[in-house]
């Protein structure tokens, strides 16, 4: 009897297969080129089954099979890019072969997202797939094959239901982040919206949310388009009125038509949840201006419904105001305080005023010495100064009169942040007018 271990790496986001060659000892000193398979086993699994592993592999109990034929499976399940590591070993005999698998599973898997595939509910989708890629549950790595396997085996199902068009893949991230998840989608093949409804909507916010929707009738029908339309134009409309914990469910198409285009009609159903009135703001970490005047700057009133959407543009304000001093980088932060028996809410605003930055250089370019330099002596915030971010705007629109400068220009004014010594540079760039 012996025990030929291999060994398989992946370390990159499309694994690599290495492996080291172990001869294979005989009587006779033949090499035997098949062995019946009597056992498979696998070894250091988390997530996965024994029997999803081994259907995966392609090996099968009875079958003849020998080094090549365990390379390629360990090969198989490799290129999923669902393991870090795999390694095989096997033990012979006159009977047949025992083999053992020992994985490291990839627990760095991301979600899958169905953009349009309307005739399915997700869990028929995620039944079929996993009938045809037995190691799929909804998950894929980063890396590996398993992601064209699942968008081939889309393809198949669409194929058997005799609808046309093509699947297609991308990942999904923020940019320069890491991947969310993979969006597939069935491109040429038109899947139009006619109308929209809002199950859970009453009066007076349904009329406002079918008039925010009625620009997406006659546009083509996407999940994730669905979901930027919740959290842009629909959310806000409760969130506006007080509805501070208000949720919309996933979007539902509906199959209206089917022909040369898919028509559907969505719904978007919606929770609205308390309706929270102000009861009291407060601020903290503020020195440079005095809560009294940062509260001039929110107009809403104790007792109102709470406003969140009006309260974040009033953020910006007071950001804008510590701009004007040169704190540039200032922010605050609202933290509420909800009361749901009282349907009362209390924001706890956090100001972190950073550091403060002063005017630095100021270079004028694009139009003649003489000119430039009658701008620099008009230019009244000077090399030191705390930098106010208003000035260059209330400079070219107020302060700024033009001596004997001959055509018609734009100005670029372009700053330069210069995190190290506290000081913005400013360069005005003129470009003549065509």
């Amino acid at each position: 009897m012996y025990n030929s271990p291999v060994s398989f790496w992946y370390r990159s986001l499309l694994p690599v297969l290495l492996w080291s060659a172990v001869a294979v000892a005989q009587t006779g000193g033949k090499t035997p080129i098949s062995y019946k398979l009597l056992s498979i086993h696998v070894k250091g699994l988390q997530h996965f089954t024994e029997s999803q592993v081994v259907s995966a592999s392609g090996l099968r109990l009875g079958q003849f099979a020998g080094e090549e034929e365990f390379k390629q499976a360990a090969q198989k399940l490799g290129e999923t890019g669902l393991f870090t590591q795999l390694n095989y070993s096997y033990k012979y005999s006159t009977q047949g072969c025992d083999l053992e698998l020992q994985v490291a599973e990839n627990d760095h898997l991301v979600p899958i997202i169905f953009d349009n595939f309307v005739w399915f509910s997700d869990d028929e989708l995620l039944r079929m797939l996993h009938d045809r890629v037995p190691l799929f549950d909804g998950r894929v790595p980063g890396g590996g094959h398993l992601t064209d396997q699942i968008a081939d085996a889309l393809g198949t199902i669409l194929a058997e239901r005799k609808i046309g068009g093509r699947v297609e893949y991308m990942a999904s991230g923020p940019l320069n982040g890491s991947i969310e998840s993979y969006d597939y989608k069935l491109s040429m093949h038109a899947i139009v919206i006619r109308n929209m409804d809002f199950p859970g909507a009453t009066d007076p916010e349904a009329p406002v949310l079918e008039a925010a929707a009625k620009p997406l009738s006659g546009q083509d029908y996407l999940r994730t388009r669905m979901r930027l339309q919740e959290k842009f134009n629909f959310l806000p409309v409760y969130q506006s009125r007080g509805y501070l914990k208000a949720q919309f469910a996933e979007s539902q198409p509906k199959v209206i038509e089917n022909g040369e285009q898919t028509l559907v009609d969505v719904s978007f159903p919606v929770t609205p949840g308390v309706k929270y009135k102000l009861t009291e703001i407060k601020f903290s970490g503020n020195n440079v201006f005095p809560a009294e005047k940062l509260r001039e700057l929110i107009p809403l009133k104790n007792g109102e419904p709470a406003n969140s959407v009006e309260l974040t543009d009033d953020l910006q304000q007071i950001h804008k105001l510590y701009g004007t001093k040169g704190y540039l980088f200032a922010h605050v932060d609202a933290v509420p305080t909800m009361d749901d028996t009282a349907a009362t809410v209390a924001y706890q605003l956090n100001v972190t005023e950073d550091e403060m930055y002063r005017m630095g250089e100021l270079n004028i370019d694009g139009i003649p010495p003489e000119n430039a330099k009658k701008m620099l002596a008009q230019w009244q915030m000077k090399k030191g100064d705390p930098y106010d971010s208003s000035y260059p705007q209330r400079f070219f629109s107020i302060m700024y009169r033009d001596f004997g400068l001959h055509g018609s220009y734009d100005v670029a004014p372009r700053e330069a942040i210069d995190r190290q010594q506290k000081v913005v540079n400013m360069a005005l760039h003129f470009l003549p007018k065509s």
